[in-house]
């Protein structure tokens, strides 16, 4: 039977548990950030909406009654909130007499972190979900489709359905078989092991306490200490957060056994707190913020802290989030990353493929002289 593509308007317009059968089935590690459950508390929260240039048309690939292929897809009107930037290609073509918006975008809202996008159970629905994509762009006179944090194994299919590669990186924590804390301490070489005992018992030395809050105990009190750290880092980084109060309500109630709040309290008042999901086998930090300065209170609470939590669950790597070549010296290693670009203008697509071919030859050089100077003791 021949798939028919069918594109929704809302994440709820797809029964949950369809949608989730094909994010994240048994055999694979969970994925927070493409479960319906994350999706739709976007959505509901007004933080992913058409009002605020993320307008849902999520792909659907249907054979009679059965979902076989998805990907959590958007029409976007800019470029915020997407962590892999674009905004010299939009210039370019505009400057040039060309639309570059609107443009299609296959991703998680708001979230530089790693994970599957096309979601189906074998490469040729993966490839019946490019070719929708494309048609799409195409019908509607669209500029272009970026898929963007993507896993290795799609990126290299879309580049085998003539994709355009792009490569960046991040840091990422790996467990090497430390056991516990000492254990990865040991790794490090003597200079920096002593440097991070002092950083942190820095961190603590005003009193300060670590809470790890998930599951039923996370508490609409904790979100809304959470939100005001959220809403004055944030506020002063960017500008303007994305995320809206309801969302961190929203997103507790679906999935709160996948969410982990570590906060800091001094006096009994909290204090500053980093919002991390917790995946099959990853812990992802995805939002920190705090209403007083300590030093280095931020590596503690998003770093070590994680480090910790992931050595106690048996958690194989952390995530923390895009950028921060700090994290280098704290045992984050750099790593690639991942997204895939398709454009319907034949020069624009040339100009950027031409780009992108010095970019990757550029991040991979990047990644292998900064794997040079980790903080890992030499073998």
């Amino acid at each position: 039977m021949t798939a028919e593509l069918k594109v929704l308007r809302s994440i709820g317009d797809v029964a949950a548990h369809d949608w989730d059968a094909l994010a994240n089935p048994p055999e694979q590690p969970f994925n927070p950030f493409i479960a319906h459950g994350f999706l739709k508390a976007l959505e509901d929260s007004g933080s992913a909406t058409t009002r605020t240039g993320w307008q849902p048309v999520h792909l659907a690939l249907m054979q009679g009654d059965a979902l076989i292929g998805a990907a959590p897809a958007y029409a976007k009107t800019h470029s915020q909130g997407e962590y892999v930037f674009d905004y010299g290609w939009a210039d370019a073509f505009e400057r040039a007499g060309g639309s570059y918006y609107p443009k299609l975008q296959i991703s998680a809202p708001f979230t530089p972190a790693t994970g599957p996008r096309l979601l189906a159970r074998d490469d040729d629905t993966r490839r019946g979900l490019l070719g929708a994509a494309e048609a799409l762009a195409r019908s509607n006179q669209l500029s272009s489709v970026h898929i963007t944090f993507q896993s290795e194994a799609e990126w290299r299919l879309c580049a085998e359905a003539g994709w355009l590669s792009r490569m960046d990186r991040q840091f990422h924590w790996t467990d090497k078989g430390y056991g516990d804390f000492a254990g990865f301490l040991a790794s490090l070489n003597s200079d920096k092991r002593k440097n991070l005992r002092k950083e942190r018992l820095k961190a603590l030395e005003s009193g300060i306490e670590i809470e790890w809050v998930t599951g039923r105990d996370l508490t609409e009190a904790h979100w809304d200490a959470f939100f005001a750290f959220y809403m004055d880092t944030g506020g002063r980084k960017w500008g303007s957060p994305y995320l809206t109060r309801r969302f961190f309500s929203l997103v507790s109630a679906a999935m709160a056994e996948r969410i982990l709040l570590v906060m800091a309290k001094r006096e009994g008042r909290y204090i500053a707190g980093a919002l991390n999901f917790i995946g099959g086998d990853t812990l992802y930090g995805r939002n920190w913020g705090a209403i007083e300065h300590h030093p280095f209170l931020h590596f503690e609470v998003c770093y070590y802290q994680a480090i910790d939590f992931a050595l106690a669950r048996g958690l194989k790597r952390v995530e923390a989030g895009a950028q921060g070549e700090h994290k280098l010296l704290r045992g984050y290693e750099p790593t690639p990353t991942y997204s895939s670009h398709y454009i319907t203008h034949p020069g624009l697509r040339q100009a950027v493929s031409n780009y992108l071919t010095r970019e990757r030859e550029a991040i991979a050089a990047d990644i292998e002289a900064l794997s040079e100077h980790g903080p890992y003791r030499k073998a």
